[in-house]
């Protein structure tokens, strides 16, 4: 188990050191040999059939255009890692992330269970990333939703160590810091770049730093309705909005759909505004940027793959 701490002394130090990850078999990887695996952009995206996607056909979609990952919401179940396993068995190369299991719905040691068993069926291939979600999500099963910090440290401390590389959805310094400290990195979601700046800050050199982006690829009035389509459900979430606000963004850039300069920043449209976007979250050092193409209505835009491709460095 992973000693991070307890609720009475949350600055306990960890066992290991952060750029280390748990390989195959027990072989370890750095960081940096795991940054060679990802290289600079995968792709971030619902659960396929919520999308009305073949699993099988679109993983090797993905990997035909070039991308190196996929992340997945909502992994909240063996039910749900069941549901992404083919688009693993369907590829040869490409890394799944959860994006993200939910600490509040998984059992520590059922959770290690399927990490160990995906991570030694496609080694260095699946990657575990855990959140602490949100509170109408984790009320709506009947949970308080208080101290999701402290949920956290309980939950790291009584997982079992496991084969995958584990990193934690993070947004404010103390999820940061538990991320350089106790995981292998962290995945933070609906941000702009200079929270990438920030956190990479926070998190040092050498732990893994891979931010989503979402982003509209139609240009003028139609990518812009899909952004705010988008933005209009995260802007509800008050861990997105209050970190939003820690970022220059003010109470009418937050409202309702959000301002001009909050899709600008945080979901561009068109192909310049997307790849500059792009450039500028691996600039602020981001090591793997998840990016979550949108179609009209702000749902995921499955056929974006070849056109997000042409956009993005290599």
């Amino acid at each position: 188990m992973r000693m991070v701490g307890t609720t009475e002394n949350l600055s306990h130090e960890p066992p290991s050191a952060p750029d280390i990850a748990a390989g195959y078999n027990g072989i370890m990887m750095t960081s940096d040999e795991l940054r060679q695996v990802l290289g600079p952009i995968g792709i971030w995206m619902p659960p396929p059939a919520r999308a009305g996607i073949d699993p099988e056909k679109y993983a090797r979609e993905i990997e035909t255009a070039g991308f190196t990952s996929v992340w997945f919401p909502g992994m909240n179940s063996a039910a749900d890692l069941a549901e992404v396993e083919p688009m693993l068995a369907a590829t040869e190369r490409l890394v799944l992330g959860t994006g993200i299991a939910s600490v509040w719905t998984w059992a520590p040691t059922e959770l290690a269970a399927e990490a160990n068993r995906l991570a030694a069926t496609y080694p260095e291939r699946f990657i575990l990333g855990l959140g602490v979600s949100h509170a109408p999500l984790v009320e709506s099963t009947g949970q308080a939703y208080v101290k999701p910090y402290t949920k956290m440290v309980q939950f790291l401390n009584e997982l079992p160590e496991t084969v995958a590389p584990v990193m934690l959805a993070a947004l404010g310094p103390k999820m940061l810091e538990l991320s350089r400290d106790a995981a292998l990195g962290a995945h933070p979601y609906f941000t702009p770049p200079e929270h990438t700046a920030f956190s990479r800050s926070v998190l040092g050199p050498q732990p893994l730093l891979i931010p989503e982006l979402a982003v509209a690829l139609a240009p003028g009035a139609e990518g812009a309705a899909a952004a705010r389509e988008y933005a209009r459900h995260y802007l509800r979430l008050p861990n997105y909005t209050n970190n939003l606000k820690k970022f220059g963004f003010t109470d009418e850039d937050i409202a309702g759909a959000g301002s001009d300069r909050l899709i600008s920043q945080v979901i561009p449209n068109g192909p310049q505004p997307t790849a500059t976007r792009l450039r500028e979250h691996l600039a602020a050092g981001a090591d793997h940027v998840v990016v979550q193409p949108l179609a009209a209505g702000g749902g995921f835009d499955a056929a974006g793959l070849h056109a997000l491709a042409d956009l993005v460095p290599r």
